[in-house]
C-alpha cells in the first residue's frame, strides 16, 4: 500500500469554497505520487474558524461553535474526494460537538466506496484539558483500509503504549496518527511515540503533521515537526525506522508499505518486542520492590568474631 502523510501548511481561507479547492488540489497531488491513502493532520476543522470575524476565531470556544454548522458539507467534501480520486482519506480531526457544550476531537477515515468510520482521541493534553470544553473519547477501534487492518491514534494517543498494543492485538498493522504540535518538545514527544509503537508492535506508522503560523487562532497559532512514515527498526527495515519524511518545504511524505517484507521481518528478527510482550507479565516483574542495601562487611566482622 503507498501512503501519503500531510505537512499540512495552515492557511486562512475566507469561505467554505477555499478550504474545499485547497483540499481538492493538496489531495490530488497526494494521488498523483499514486497514494492509495492519504493522511492529514489533527485540528484541521479548526483552519475553518479563519472564515469568521476576528473575535469569532480568536476565542477557542466561539470558534468552536461556529464550526458546527459545517460539520455537514465538511463530511460531504471529504466522501466525495475519495470516491472521485479512489483515494482513502484520513481527514485530520473534527472538534465535533457531542452535547452539553462538550468538544471530541474525531478523526475521521473516509473510503472510496462512501463507507466512514471513526475513533475520537482518548487523552486529553494540558492545554485540551484548560479549554474546558473538550472532551476525551472512551472507544478504541480497528478498521479494515483496502486489505489492511488499521488503526489511529490521535496525537497524544500516539505516547501511550497500551492502547496501541490493543490496536495491534485486534489485528492492526498500521497506525495512523494525525498529530498537531507547537513546541519543539512536543514535536519530539509525538515522533519517540510513533517510533516505540513501531518498534513494539511491529507495525508501520504514518505521522502527519501541521505547519507554518497562525496568528489568529489560539489553538493552531504555531506549528512545528515533520510528517514521517515509521516501520520498526530491524533487518530488511530502516535501521533508523524511518521510510520517508517531509523537509522544508515538502507538503507529503510518500512510501510504499510493504505488509509482507514486515511480516518477513519476524523471522528473521534481531530482537520480537512484538512477539515478546507477554514476557513483560511473568509475576516476579508485574511490581517493582524497594531494595535497600545491607552492609555485609559488619555482619562479617561479627562473625567472625
Amino acid at each position: 500500500m503507498k501512503v501519503a502523510v500531510a505537512k499540512y501548511p495552515i492557511g486562512e481561507p475566507g469561505d467554505f469554497d477555499a478550504f474545499a479547492s485547497k483540499q481538492d488540489a493538496f489531495l490530488r497531488e497526494a494521488k498523483r505520487r499514486g497514494a492509495q491513502l492519504a493522511v492529514l493532520p489533527e485540528y484541521l476543522s479548526l483552519e475553518l474558524a479563519a472564515m469568521f470575524e476576528p473575535a469569532t476565531r480568536g476565542d477557542l470556544h466561539a470558534s468552536l461553535a461556529a464550526i458546527q454548522p459545517l460539520r455537514g458539507v465538511w463530511l460531504a467534501l471529504f466522501a466525495d474526494l475519495a470516491r472521485e480520486l479512489d483515494l482513502h482519506i484520513n481527514a485530520g480531526s473534527f472538534l465535533l460537538d457531542g452535547g452539553h457544550g462538550r468538544y471530541r476531537n474525531r478523526s475521521d477515515l473516509f473510503a472510496p466506496d462512501g463507507g466512514r468510520l471513526w475513533q475520537d482521541k482518548l487523552r486529553l493534553t494540558g492545554f485540551e484539558m484548560k479549554t474546558g470544553v473538550i472532551a476525551s473519547g472512551d472507544a478504541l477501534k480497528v478498521f479494515e483500509v483496502d486489505g489492511v487492518r488499521a488503526g489511529i491514534s490521535v496525537c497524544y494517543d500516539s505516547e501511550f503504549p497500551l492502547p496501541v498494543r490493543a490496536q495491534c492485538e485486534a489485528g492492526a498493522r498500521l497506525l495512523l496518527v494525525p498529530s498537531c504540535t507547537d513546541t519543539e518538545a512536543g514535536a519530539t514527544r509525538v515522533r519517540v511515540g510513533c517510533l516505540a509503537r513501531a518498534l513494539e508492535n511491529r507495525m508501520f506508522v504514518a505521522q502527519a503533521v501541521t505547519a507554518g503560523v497562525a496568528p489568529w487562532s489560539p489553538a493552531l497559532d504555531v506549528n512545528t515537526g515533520e510528517a514521517a512514515l515509521i516501520a520498526p527498526m530491524d533487518v530488511g527495515l530502516p535501521h533508523d525506522g524511518i521510510l520517508a519524511q517531509t523537509h522544508g518545504d515538502e507538503a507529503w511524505a510518500v512510501a510504499e508499505l510493504d505488509f509482507e517484507a514486515l511480516d518477513a521481518s519476524r523471522a528473521q528478527a534481531q530482537v520480537a518486542n512484538d512477539r515478546d510482550w507477554t514476557a513483560q507479565y511473568f509475576p516476579t516483574v508485574l511490581r517493582a520492590r524497594l531494595e535497600r542495601a545491607v552492609d555485609h562487611t559488619q555482619g562479617g566482622a561479627a562473625a567472625r568474631a
